[in-house]
């Protein structure tokens, strides 16, 4: 990705670095190269740097707040409005989701997202949007990409009826035993993604026979897929609700979870142990209790997402509190939980989880990028590291809902470039 030439010096704003440590009330961040050489109080600005300081383009935080380009921990790229199965794999014509990919990849570094992981997209989508954003062909994310799911038989994503004759292979691949699983690895090798996702476990979403207590993959198939992607240096993650379902994954070797919904405390001692991050994405939830009713979602759904908000929490909270590590994303692009709303997950963890803003802005920032594999490059405002800053209207440690709306994004700063917000002249 493209990296600035020149030196770039934001000030006049609160400074949160992204590592949990308190703010720094009147903060400098300096840049020159697309590179951090200085994070801290405007008054310590060294003298050495001063000339560079006084030379360089300048942005005028406004007295609101400096911190890092956020991270989307569970990016679905190629995820419109979904309202019905359907509109996953079937409705449009993958030329057409590509378009849309683009434009939601657009809409989420608008939204001061520097980076995201994909959770999963159509095809493999998402591969060829983060070779286009890295070309500098078009603005998004620092993308990782996932490209299709897999999934065992019969299990959550499988659903088109054999009768149709369609298949799944356009966003899952489906696997029946260990060998299936290594052979759909291997093709996404070949696609050229980094994450390799599967569903472990069901969901509230499929009360019928793939709830979220029922297990969609064997530890076999899953320690098969493991295998197969580190071998190829790929990273696994799962959609863990079921508490077998993570113990099965943290056994087998997966190197994230998603969601680790109703964690007991033997799976949270084995993911303490192995350090392993989640990503809960609990917004969805309550999205889905609030607007279901209106989407004709059934009441047993919408009971079960109630019981997957509660349980959730509470493993959130317990994983934080223990030590572990929380990363935040939400499932977004479905039509009760749309693109564009992001930031309303952090929201959702000071006011319903009970985390701390700085607490949350940790989670969305440094460990976001580690689960990215950027930890070493982004995710806190320290000198070396690549320079993808946020500037926002506002003191976003006493209104962390300030980040939901566009207008109050003054500057996202990527690579050092200046990519988004009301100071780019893009709103």
């Amino acid at each position: 990705m493209q990296t600035a030439t020149g030196s770039l010096l934001i000030t006049n704003g609160q400074l949160i670095d992204g590592t949990g440590r308190a703010a720094v009330p009147d903060g400098a961040v300096l840049m020159t190269d697309g590179r951090i050489i200085y994070a801290g109080p405007s008054a310590e600005l060294p003298e050495a740097m001063a000339r560079v300081a006084s030379d360089a383009t300048r942005i005028d935080g406004r007295g609101g707040s400096i911190l890092p380009g956020l991270v989307e921990a569970h990016f679905h790229p190629s995820y419109f409005n979904v309202a019905a199965l359907e509109d996953l794999d079937i409705k449009y014509p993958v030329e057409y989701v590509t378009l849309l990919a683009a434009a939601n990849a657009r809409l989420v570094l608008e939204y001061g997202y520097t980076s995201a992981r994909s959770g999963g997209s159509l095809f493999n989508i998402d591969v060829w949007l983060k070779k286009a954003i890295d070309k500098g062909l078009m603005p998004g994310p620092r993308l990782v990409a996932s490209g299709r799911e897999i999934c065992g038989v019969g299990g959550l994503m499988d659903w088109n009826p054999d009768f149709r004759k369609i298949g799944m292979e356009g966003l899952v691949l489906l696997v029946n035993g260990a060998e299936d699983a290594r052979a759909a690895v291997r093709r996404l090798v070949k696609d050229g993604v980094e994450w390799v996702k599967t569903y472990p476990t069901g969901d509230a979403a499929s009360p019928d026979v793939n709830d979220h207590h029922t297990l969609c993959m064997t530890f076999d198939e899953m320690h098969a897929v493991v295998s197969t992607a580190h071998n190829h240096h790929l990273k696994v993650t799962g959609h863990c609700r079921a508490t077998e379902g993570i113990k099965n994954a943290l056994l087998a070797g997966y190197d994230a979870l998603e969601h680790a919904t109703f964690i007991d405390d033997e799976t949270l001692e084995l993911l303490l142990e192995r350090d392993v991050p989640v990503v809960p994405a609990l917004y969805f939830e309550q999205a889905s209790i609030e607007h279901g009713p209106e989407y004709q979602m059934p009441q047993a759904v919408i009971d079960g997402h109630k019981e997957t908000l509660e349980a959730g929490a509470v493993s959130a909270k317990r994983i934080l509190e223990a030590g572990g590590r929380l990363g935040m994303g939400g499932d977004y692009g479905f039509a009760w939980n749309p693109h564009g709303d992001y930031a309303r997950e952090l929201e959702f963890f000071v006011s319903y989880v009970g985390f701390s803003p700085l607490e949350v802005l940790k989670c969305a920032t440094q460990t976001g990028a580690e689960i990215c594999g950027f930890g070493d490059e982004l995710g806190t405002l320290e000198k070396g590291k690549l320079a993808d800053v946020l500037v926002v209207d506002g003191d976003v440690l006493a209104d962390i809902g300030l980040l939901q709306n566009r207008t109050n994004i003054l500057a996202v700063v990527q690579g050092g470039l200046l990519k988004a917000g009301r100071l780019a002249g893009l709103q």
